[in-house]
Formats: structure tokens, C-alpha cells, sequence
């Protein structure tokens, strides 16, 4: 199959954080090293090749990238240096931008200026909204949850289910185009996409590929910060109304809650020391997506515990102010940074090891049509 050659193809993954990769010169230490890189996905030699080419098409519609988790191995052992991790990183962002039909996946790893100010738009009118609407209902500031609440929470999940569907339709078209990228000419039929569905959520739960590099704490924080960012979703889509009652506490949902809360929080302060001390490989290059999103993150998290903790003490006119503060921090990272930013890898990773596995479903069938058509004959 010909591919086409974008002969600036390096200049603007240079864009994205691969600064390093002209260095390489293509000695496969890195593939040697990766307890990631067996048949058929061979990393990261292959798509740092396909990246040297300017074969921008393959590149696109390439896994590798994907099954990479920065574990640091590649880097550490590269004789010239050329960071081969930090490389597959911003293939990944590219890869981001290439799936994002709108376009500002890949303004905002291009300028971090313009996230910064699209996500600081994004809070101050979400702060506006909520405060005229509650002076439009005509609920009492000093009320927190009931009849007269400032912010009713059926009208807050109301809100709530409008923003997944939001979400679901920009990550849903990006998704699709991921899938329209990696899969054209594979021939897969529906008995293999059948055959690989339990992978996928398998893996999503479980990050059960990061597993398998040789340090097991990364995994581990980031299993934790995944699980609580699903579980406290959960709670804010199903429960909204149990979660907000009180001043008493019902165990039933507030403990899975509080678990959420302190996993979040947690894994947000681990994950910036590590990048401020550059304690692992991973965390030697930050981009500066990656401070966003943590920075997001943990105000969010800190923000939404503040906000019932006050509930529970009483202070409702306090609780109010923080719940609009922590909704302009809930807004941006779920309209922006999800399906734009680095969350999205939350969806694309699971789904690149689904993806592999019915191709490879599908070419094992061929083949064994093959064979039989063969014995046949």
C-alpha cells in the first residue's frame, strides 16, 4: 500500500513535544527494552519510523502510540538520547488532535495560552450562569438543599445529564474518527469486534497493560485517579440528590464519595511532586497540558470536598459560594478537557487494545479461511 509523505511531518510533531526524536537513528534499543512491543505492535521503532518518513497517514492510523504508558525504559537506554518516550507522548497529543473533528485539541497543545483562556472563559460563564438562574429561581442564598434551595439540585442533575450528552456526542465523533483512522481496509467483520468487546472494558478498569511495566507505583496512582474520577461521575450523574441531602450523612453514597475524594486529591499531589522533582522518567518533560490537568483536577476534587464539608457544618451561604467555585472548575474540565485534552486518553487507550485485538481477530480468521479454502482444494 502507498503512502503518501508529509515532509513537514517532524516540524509539527516538534509542535506536540517531540523535540528530541531527530537524534534517533533507528538502532531499536527502545523496541529491545519494551515489555510492551510484541506482534503485531512492534514500539516504539515503528511509529518513531513512520514519523522520520513523514508518513503522516500510517502514523494516524497507528496503535503504538497508544500502547505506550511512559514507563521510561526507552528513553533511559537510548544511546543518543532521542527520548523515544517522551516522543510517543506527543504522538499521542497529535493523535488527539488528528481524531478532534473541532479542531482545538490541537490549538490547545499548540498554545497552552489559548486552553488557559478558553478554560478561564469557560469558569467565568459558568459562574455567571449559575448565579442568575439562581436569581431567576428565587431561592435563598443562605439555603443550601431543599424546596428553596439557591441551586435546586434537580435542576443542577437536569444540567448535569445536558452536559454527558454534550460530552458524549464531541468524544463520541472523536471516537468514531479514531476508529475510521485505524481500522479502514481491515476487513474486520462484526464476529471480531464481538469476539474482542470484554478488552474493552477490561482494560479500562483495570490499565492492565501499565501493569506490565517493571514499576508498579505509576499504575498503581493511576488506577487510583482513574477509579475515583469514574466513581465520583457516577455519583454526581445517579446520586446527585442523596449526595447533596443533609446536613446528615448517608453512608451509603457519602462513603464512596469521601474514598473518591481523598483518591483524587491524593494521586493529583503525588503526580505533581513527582513532575515538580522530576522523580521519574515520565515526569521529566512536562508539557504543559499536564499541569493543567492536574491542576484542574485538584481543584475540583478540593473545591467539591470543601463544598460538603460546609454543608455538613452548617455554613449554607458558604457551601453555595463553594459549589459555584467548584462548578467552574467541573465545567471546563468536562466540556474541554475531556474530550480535547489529556483526559481523553481515559477513552483512547482502552480503546486502541480493543481495536488490536479484532484486528488481529480478523486476520486469524482470514488466515484459518485460508487454510481451510486450502485443504479444500
Amino acid at each position: 500500500m502507498a503512502h503518501q509523505i508529509n515532509p513537514g511531518l517532524a516540524d509539527e510533531l516538534h509542535a506536540y513535544g517531540a523535540s528530541d526524536a531527530d537524534k534517533c537513528f533507528n538502532c531499536g534499543t527502545c523496541t529491545a527494552v519494551c515489555v510492551h512491543s510484541e506482534a503485531p505492535h512492534i514500539l516504539p521503532r515503528r511509529p518513531m519510523h513512520a514519523f522520520q518518513l513523514g508518513l503522516e497517514d500510517k502514523l494516524k492510523g497507528s496503535l503504538e502510540p497508544w500502547m505506550c504508558y511512559y514507563c521510561g525504559e526507552c528513553s533511559e537506554q537510548c544511546p543518543k538520547e532521542a527520548e523515544p518516550g517522551e516522543t510517543m507522548m506527543s504522538m499521542r497529543r497529535w493523535l488527539t488532535s488528528k481524531y478532534d473533528f473541532s479542531g482545538l485539541s490541537g490549538l490547545f497543545y499548540r498554545s497552552p495560552a489559548w486552553e488557559i483562556i478558553a478554560i478561564v472563559i469557560a469558569a467565568i460563564l459558568t459562574a455567571v450562569g449559575f448565579v442568575a438562574f439562581a436569581m431567576w429561581n428565587g431561592g435563598s442564598f443562605s439555603v443550601y438543599a431543599g424546596e428553596d434551595a439557591w441551586l435546586p439540585a434537580h435542576y443542577v442533575h437536569r444540567f448535569d445529564w445536558a452536559m454527558a450528552i454534550v460530552l458524549v456526542l464531541l468524544l463520541g465523533v472523536n471516537v468514531l474518527r479514531m476508529w475510521r483512522f485505524v481500522m479502514k481496509g481491515s476487513g474486520a467483520g462484526i464476529g471480531s469486534y464481538l469476539a474482542a468487546l470484554p478488552q474493552l472494558p477490561y482494560h479500562f478498569f483495570t490499565q492492565a497493560k501499565y501493569r506490565q511495566c517493571e514499576r508498579k507505583r505509576p499504575w498503581a496512582i493511576h488506577l487510583a485517579l482513574m477509579l475515583s474520577y469514574v466513581t465520583m461521575l457516577i455519583l454526581i450523574m445517579f446520586f446527585l440528590y442523596q449526595m447533596q441531602s443533609g446536613p446528615s450523612i448517608d453512608w451509603r453514597v457519602h462513603a464512596f464519595g469521601y474514598l473518591a475524594s481523598i483518591g483524587l486529591i491524593v494521586a493529583v499531589i503525588l503526580n505533581l511532586r513527582g513532575r515538580a522533582k522530576k522523580i521519574l522518567p515520565q515526569h521529566q518533560h512536562s508539557h504543559e497540558s499536564d499541569w493543567m490537568f492536574l491542576y484542574l483536577l485538584l481543584w475540583v476534587a478540593v473545591t467539591g470536598v470543601a463544598q460538603n464539608l460546609l454543608h455538613r457544618s452548617g455554613a449554607e451561604e458558604a457551601a453555595n459560594g463553594m459549589y459555584v467555585i467548584h462548578l467552574m472548575g467541573v465545567v471546563p474540565m468536562l466540556v474541554l478537557e475531556v474530550p480535547f485534552g489529556k483526559w481523553a486518553h481515559l477513552a483512547y487507550r482502552p480503546l486502541a487494545v480493543y481495536l488490536g485485538k479484532v484486528r488481529l481477530h480478523a486476520e486469524e480468521t482470514e488466515v484459518a479461511k485460508a487454510q481451510k479454502a486450502a485443504q479444500a482444494a
